[in-house]
């Protein structure tokens, strides 16, 4: 732990003890924080002695004592408990104390002593985080004693070393409002001010980086078990821009129904964990080759050739879980006599097919979920002692929420376990774990995802008054050739454009499928006239509605084509580049909120900019920007750099030297861009408010006919006056409160709209007899004009009607 000061949950003191003297005794190894609190803790205590630290590493489990009953052990035995020098048990009445064992079953490795002022004990939140925090501290000390050659005197050797991370902080979620509270040193690890933290999961989130945000939700999915503790180590960009490792502990809590309520954690700096160089390059490489593996053989290679050489370990396995048996796909070496006899008797085809029953401590490592280490000498059964007798590593490989396989490391010779190499198993489990659920589907799904990606992209993009708007989409070179990325361009009434850009978690038939269906969801909500941020609020319930683990990140613009007014909403995506008329570039920052998919009731703000003629606005996806040897930062300059020196008059062109650069990719690529060139003449606008009196409708026709005479358009008059007719008629006849009448006049069309106070809209009568007298107003409408609908309003809805203008210099006379 820290040699600075201890706080942590209300604990001011804390110490580690060690077990030592072959098990009959724990010797303190750290002893750190407020030492004023409890004076002469003992240096060694006996494991069958009566003390906190004792009791709770026999019984395997934590020992909590509120002031009273920590006196109580004072009272009883000064000597291994002391208290304050020289004020026995009195000045124990403001502590409280925790022991908790380090280490479980076979891998027991001490005790951890907290203690703190607090009057009426230890709260059952603070005390699971403890718990939390002493799991990290036993991984540290796990990790210290791969690095020393021989575990006595531990308070020699492990003092020396740092036993856990050198700073931590605890945090509470909940999950039914994303709100969250945080220690400060959590908020100081991930770079934030206290002052800048608005409560907010998705500000955390949002220091991950990208591809480790997948595991972090993964945590909290329904049907996770909440009595078990999660680890994870992820990484963060600070605002400097440095990774950092950071090492994750957790507790879900569930309600009666079985649904995740609550997040408990632990996050801590994991630098010890931190991979060298090498380690980095192997699960880089590795992560490579998979991606690229279309066959559950495929990838048992892939793991064998990327991990036996460097890790020069005797023996690798590979196999898929299926129900309570392990199906092997392959071994290395192939022959054998090379494997235990158990396995040996189970070879009934090319490969062994084990029951796991037949491995306790590896049915146990499944069930737990966690890479486990077991040195030379290990107790363990023969299945698994004779594939590793120097050293065996157990990496459980997991996938969408659940185990589907296992990788078995082996040594012949001694071998030791140092922090750098745990960091390289645990990555290489989970792209593994990934690995082997892309390939089951990759084989039926392969040829179905490719179908739909290609039908579910847009083929052409739509012209439109006043700008143009061009795509380019690449997919990833290395592994699968579908993807999640989708891009559309949907115009809107009243001379709006709605452009949007995604990308669905993952590579695989799954994610295809979803890309199309989120695709159409966000164009129907759109065509359906609903504000930006609404749109992507549907869409993201619709998402948490579907059986999917997969989320999505959307960025979806509302142009308003004539006046240049873009309203903007992002959810976890990438911000826009836009290029201004000067030849400067710049992020558009846009507000945001979480990815599709992750809570149901998210609302998603709105930001609102101007675009001036000239202007070019750029929505991207992740693969153009970051890749394994792109940073972010990097790349987003690159993009800038090429935009301010394109020629923005052939939008083509651009973005054709967008994505020249981009060669081997490891993720699609996709890019919409927009050039901004306004409209050559600006819409005039008015409005009528219809009183309803018994001659509403003649007053409506007068104020249409007085404004198109004056706006110069009396070829489109009659025309206008039925439609104002018909849609005025009906909404008095149909509603209450207010009714109003918008005229639009644009350079192409004349669009007229009726709003009023009913949500309910119109219906087109599906069969109109002639003796009918009433029914035919919607009918005249649709035969009358170009286009006509309805859209929701608050409170209300809009019907709207549009008539097509021919091109004239009529609105340049009356203008």
């Amino acid at each position: 732990m820290t040699r600075h000061r201890f706080a942590f949950c209300g604990a001011e003191l804390a110490a580690v003890y060690v077990l030592a003297g072959g098990g009959r005794e724990l010797h303190l190894a750290e002893l750190t924080g407020d030492r004023r609190m409890l004076y002469g803790l003992p240096a060694i205590i006996a494991v069958e002695g009566h003390s906190p630290a004792a009791e709770a590493y026999r019984a395997g489990r934590p020992l909590w004592l509120n002031p009273k009953e920590l006196a109580a052990y004072v009272e009883l035995d000064p000597h291994h408990f002391p208290g304050r020098r020289g004020e026995g048990a009195e000045t124990t009445a403001r502590i409280s104390l925790g022991a908790l064992p380090l280490g479980r079953g076979a891998n027991e490795l001490g005790c951890l002593i907290v203690a703190g002022e607090v009057t009426d004990g230890f709260s059952p939140d603070r005390r699971a985080l403890l718990e939390l925090y002493a799991d990290q501290v036993a991984a540290g000390l796990e990790s210290a004693a791969a690095r020393i050659p021989g575990r006595t005197p531990p308070q020699t050797h492990l003092a020396q070393a740092a036993l856990v991370p050198l700073q931590g902080g605890a945090f509470i979620l909940e999950l039914s409002t994303g709100r969250m509270e945080a220690h400060a040193y959590v908020l100081e690890l991930l770079g934030i001010p206290p002052e800048e933290f608005d409560g907010r999961v998705e500000t955390l989130l949002a220091s991950a980086v990208p591809d480790d945000i997948p595991a972090l939700m993964e945590i909290v999915e329904p049907g996770r078990m909440s009595a078990a503790t999660e680890q994870l180590a992820f990484r963060i960009r600070r605002p400097g821009g440095e990774l950092r490792w950071l090492g994750l502990r957790c507790r879900v809590e569930v309600g009666a129904d079985g649904t995740p309520e609550r997040v408990l954690g632990v996050v801590a700096d994991a630098a010890y964990l931190r991979p060298s160089a090498d380690e980095v390059s192997v699960v880089q490489r590795l992560s490579a080759k998979l991606a690229g593996a279309g066959t559950i053989r495929e990838v048992s290679r892939l793991v064998v050739a990327s991990l036996r050489g460097p890790l020069e370990a005797s023996r690798v396995a590979v196999a898929e879980r299926e129900g309570d048996r392990l199906v092997v796909t392959i071994l290395d070496p192939p022959e054998p006599d090379a494997w235990p006899s158990v396995w040996r008797s189970e070879w009934r085809s090319e490969w062994p097919d084990l029951s796991i029953h037949d491995m306790p401590t590896l049915e146990g490592a499944l069930r737990e979920g966690h890479v486990s280490l077991w040195p030379a000498g290990a107790d363990l059964e023969p299945a698994l002692a004779e594939i590793g007798r120097g050293g065996l590593a157990v990496l459980p490989l997991r996938a969408d929420g659940r185990m589907v396989g296992v990788c078995l490391v082996g040594w012949d010779e001694e071998h030791r376990f140092d922090p750098e190499e745990r960091s390289l198993l645990t990555a290489a489990a989970a792209l593994v774990g990934q690995a082997l659920m892309r390939a089951h589907a990759l084989d039926a799904g392969h040829e179905l995802a490719t179908m739909l990606q290609r039908s579910l992209l847009p083929r052409k993009l739509p012209e439109l008054p006043g700008g143009e708007a061009v795509a380019r989409y690449l997919p990833a070179t290395a592994g699968l050739e579908v993807g999640g990325d989708w891009y559309d361009v949907i115009p809107l009434g009243d001379g709006h454009v709605a452009l949007v850009i995604g990308d669905v978690q993952g590579h695989s038939a799954g994610a295809a499928t979803i890309m199309g269906q989120m695709r159409t969801a966000v164009r129907a909500y759109a065509v359906e006239g609903h504000p930006p941020d609404v749109v992507v609020a549907r869409a993201n319930r619709l998402l948490v509605g579907m059986e999917t683990d997969l989320f999505a990140t959307c960025l979806y613009v509302d142009l308003d084509m004539e006046e240049g007014i873009a309203r903007l909403v992002r959810a976890g995506h990438l911000h826009p580049v836009i290029r201004h008329p000067d030849g400067s570039t710049e992020e558009l920052m846009v507000e945001g909120g979480p990815p599709l998919g992750v809570l149901a009731d998210e609302e998603y703000p709105m930001t609102e900019a101007g675009l001036v003629p000239g202007t070019l606005l750029m929505l991207l996806t992740d693969g153009l920007v970051e890749s394994a040897a792109l940073t972010l930062e990097e790349g987003v300059r690159r993009v800038c750099d090429t935009l301010a020196t394109a020629d923005p008059a052939d939008a083509g062109r651009v973005a054709d030297e967008l994505v020249v650069g981009v060669n081997r990719r490891d993720d699609d690529v996709a890019l919409l861009l927009l050039r901004y060139d306004g409209t050559r003449v600006r819409p005039m606008r008015t409005h009528w408010t219809v009183w309803r009196l018994p001659n509403a409708v003649m007053h409506a026709r007068r104020f249409t006919a007085r404004t198109l005479r004056s706006w110069g358009a009396e070829e489109e008059l009659d025309g206008a006056l039925l439609v104002v007719s018909e849609l005025v008629t009906n909404a008095i006849a149909h509603t209450q409160g207010e009714v109003r009448l918008d005229l639009t006049l644009s350079a192409d069309r004349l669009r007229i709209a009726v709003n009023d106070a009913s949500p309910r809209s119109p219906v087109k009568p599906a069969d109109q007899g002639w003796e009918a007298t009433g029914g035919r107003g919607l009918l005249i409408v649709e035969a009358t004009t170009a286009s006509w609908g309805a859209v929701p309003l608050s409170g209300g809805k809009q019907v709207w009607a549009e008539i097509p203008l021919a091109p004239r210099e009529r609105l340049a006379k009356a203008r």
